[in-house]
C-alpha cells in the first residue's frame, strides 16, 4: 500500500470513529439528559402551540424502561426517582398505549382528590385560584378561533401560575366526578381545558413508571402549520418570541 492511500484510509478510520463517538454522545444525551419533543396538538396551549420544540428534561424524576430507547423491559419502576410538583408539565406514556407520547401538566399527586365543577377545578375540596387574562388567538389551522377566554390559576401549595383556555363553560370537562389519585399515579390536565384529552378522560391516572421527563425550553418554533422541512418559510412563519422560552 502507498504512503498516500495508507493516510487516506487512516483518515478515512479517524473520520468514521469521530461520527461514531458523535452518535454515542448523542445517544447518552437523549437517553439519560434532554430528549428533544415536538408539539403535536393544541391541548396545552396557551402555553404549548402546535409547532413549538422543546427539550424535555429527563433526569428530572429519574428513570423507567421509557427512559430508553425502544423501551427494553430490563427493569420496573423507576431509578433514581423523584416526585413532580403539581404543576409540571411532564411528558409522558399513554397508559393505554405506552407507545404513544403525550404532554400535560400535572395537577394531581398520589392520594389527592380533583374535580371540575361549574368550570371550576378543585383539588382537596378547595377551589384553585383563577382570574381572567385577556383573550388569546391560534395560527393553528385545525384550532381556529379568535378572542378565545384565557384565565390564570394558581395553585397554592407551590404558588405556581399558569394560564388556560375556556372555549365554552359548558363543556363535558367542566363537570365531572371526583378521581382518587392511586398511590405512585398522578391526575394530568391540558391547559386547553375544553380540547384536551387527559385523565378525566381516556388517559385515566397516569403510573410513574410512565413519566418520560418535564418539560424545560422551547428551543424553536413554527407557526401557522409550517412543517420543519419548509426551511424557505422559516424566516416568516418563525415564532421568535418563543425561541428559548422557559416552559412554566
Amino acid at each position: 500500500m502507498s504512503e498516500k492511500a495508507e493516510k487516506q484510509q487512516n483518515a478515512l478510520w479517524e473520520n468514521i470513529k469521530v461520527i461514531v463517538q458523535a452518535l454515542v454522545l448523542a445517544m447518552i444525551i437523549r437517553t439519560v439528559l434532554f430528549q428533544p419533543f415536538t408539539i403535536p396538538s393544541g391541548s396545552m396551549m396557551p402555553t404549548l402551540l402546535v409547532g413549538d420544540y422543546i427539550f424535555v428534561n429527563k433526569f428530572a424524576y429519574g428513570y423507567s424502561k421509557y427512559s430508553l430507547p425502544f423501551s427494553p423491559d430490563l427493569f420496573s419502576g423507576r431509578l433514581f426517582g423523584s416526585e413532580p410538583k403539581r404543576g409540571d408539565v411532564v411528558v409522558f406514556r399513554f397508559p393505554p398505549n405506552p407507545d404513544v407520547d403525550y404532554i400535560k401538566r400535572v395537577i394531581g399527586l398520589p392520594g389527592d382528590r380533583i374535580q371540575v365543577k361549574n368550570d371550576i377545578l378543585y383539588i382537596n375540596g378547595q377551589a384553585v385560584p383563577r382570574e381572567p387574562h385577556g383573550t388569546f388567538a391560534s395560527d393553528y389551522g385545525q384550532e381556529p378561533g379568535d378572542s378565545i377566554p384565557v384565565y390564570s390559576e394558581r395553585l397554592a401549595d407551590s404558588g405556581k401560575v399558569y394560564d388556560t383556555l375556556d372555549l365554552s363553560p359548558t363543556s363535558r370537562g367542566d363537570n365531572t366526578q371526583e378521581y382518587v389519585v392511586p398511590a405512585d399515579h398522578y391526575f394530568m390536565m391540558g391547559d386547553n381545558r375544553d380540547n384536551s384529552d387527559d385523565s378525566r378522560f381516556d388517559v385515566g391516572y397516569v403510573p410513574a413508571e410512565n413519566l418520560i421527563g418535564r418539560a424545560s425550553v422551547i428551543f424553536f418554533s413554527l407557526g401557522h402549520d409550517t412543517s420543519f422541512r419548509e426551511i424557505w418559510k422559516w424566516p416568516t412563519n418563525m415564532r421568535w418570541d418563543r425561541l428559548f422560552k422557559v416552559v412554566e
